[in-house]
């Protein structure tokens, strides 16, 4: 390097794009946080789903099937989950179109592509016990 480019000054930073992509970052980091917990609620359903669903395959008659039992909460659980996952891509969705009306050339979020795919995982961990049934 030489002593012409340390000299060299960049121009100052556009502070209306340097606002828009704070303001897209904290959408993905929005966004990240819901799929982690999202994730973790359709996780502990199926485990609890699981778990139980072993209890009662070893001893039936002190593990009976409630209505109100593990089962139907892990089930729950994986509801409320995925219908996390769910809401979290739509508002994602719906606030990053607003920024594209003050710039277009954004990128697409591999934030949103992770928490489709991991909606869409969910909702097969909700079918899933239906199946192998």
């Amino acid at each position: 390097m030489t002593t012409n480019d340390a000299n060299r000054q960049l121009p100052p930073p556009d502070q209306g794009q340097m606002a828009i992509e704070r303001t897209l970052l904290a959408y993905e980091r929005t966004l990240l946080a819901w799929v982690r917990t999202g994730t973790s609620l359709v996780t502990f359903g199926l485990t609890l789903n699981k778990f139980f669903e072993y209890l009662h395959e070893q001893d039936p008659v002190r593990h009976p099937p409630r209505f109100l039992g593990a089962r139907p909460t892990g089930l729950l659980m994986i509801v409320i989950g995925v219908a996390t996952l769910a809401m979290a891509c739509w508002q994602h969705r719906e606030r990053t179109k607003r920024l594209h009306v003050y710039n277009p050339s954004l990128a697409f979020s591999p934030a949103y592509v992770l928490a489709a795919l991991m909606s869409l995982l969910g909702a097969l961990g909700l079918i899933a016990p239906f199946i192998a049934r």
